[in-house]
């Protein structure tokens, strides 16, 4: 490959519950041109066959073959996806792609099925610190999954319903059985489903506030996974940095899901370019 042309590289993330494929080109100058994107909820589908439906979806929107990119990057289970050329850890990923949309973001909340992640970075997307939350806490998205089946809700439906609130319950931020005890406790007293929701994402987003200022972020941080597509919870957050004594700002961008992927596409595409000008083949220095 030169390294001088332009050249195409795919991103997979693989999540818990989710699936985001991109596909760049990246250019001799200038940035790199997001090209298409396909995301998929996995829906108790086999994660490997999801992955290669979408990425020969993706190529076949592109017109392109498997043998005209440049570079195939995973993040998250990259083993799902057997033709890949290299793998990138998931919070390096998320970092640079945060960087991508928000070029102004110096920290990233990364909301997943199973666990948040706090990530502060500088301008060129390097990771400084980050913080996670516990994977028994009520603050991951497979719990509001939980609380969605249990009220008889899609999570398409909370962010709206969310906004609708007027008096919001106050929810445990501690346990999640604790909050799944609160949440059927509610109900049982009749409390608004909006009043349920609104609880649950200031309580989320409390605990994702505290760990951004004990990273000592400041600044704009930007929200990536699933959970940025959630209006009620982004509101919470903004609602709830607004409260922090430190200057924070949470923005979303509407490629906030596709965060990690376009991030280890852009890592994969820059591996590509430095091992090109080396003289390296990838098939031999990725084996």
């Amino acid at each position: 490959m030169d390294a001088s042309t332009a050249q195409y590289v795919v991103g997979i993330d693989v999540g818990s519950s989710t699936v985001k494929l991109v596909l760049m080109r990246e250019h001799a100058r200038g940035p790199a041109e997001l090209v298409a994107h396909k995301l998929e909820r996995l829906r108790r589908r086999e994660p490997r066959k999801l992955v290669d439906d979408l990425f020969e979806a993706l190529l076949g929107e592109a017109r392109l073959r498997r043998d005209e990119l440049g570079y195939v990057a995973t993040t998250g289970d990259g083993e799902c996806a057997s033709y890949r050329t290299g793998h990138f850890y998931g919070m390096t990923a998320h970092a640079r792609g945060a960087l991508y949309c928000q070029p102004k973001a110096r920290a990233v909340i990364d909301v997943g099925a199973l666990h948040t992640r706090a990530v502060l970075i500088d301008e060129r997307g390097k990771v400084l610190g980050s913080r996670m939350t516990s994977q028994c806490a009520s603050g991951s998205g497979q719990f509001l999954e939980n609380i969605c089946r249990y009220l008889g809700l899609t999570q398409e439906e909370i962010g709206p319903l969310s906004l609708q609130s007027t008096k919001p319950e106050t929810c445990s931020s501690i346990c999640a059985v604790l909050a799944e005890t609160d949440v059927i406790n509610m109900v049982s007293r009749g409390i608004a489903a909006p009043d349920i929701i609104k609880g649950i994402h200031q309580s989320m987003a409390g605990r994702y506030v505290k760990l951004l200022t004990s990273l000592g972020a400041d600044g704009i941080v930007l929200v990536t996974g699933g959970l940025a597509c959630d209006v009620g919870l982004v509101a919470a957050l903004q609602e709830a940095a607004g409260d922090s004594k430190r200057p924070l700002k949470l923005e979303v961008h509407e490629l906030s899901p596709f965060a990690g992927a376009i991030g280890a596409a852009l890592w994969g595409g820059y591996r590509a370019r430095k091992l090109a000008r080396m003289g390296v083949r990838l098939q031999e220095s990725e084996s």
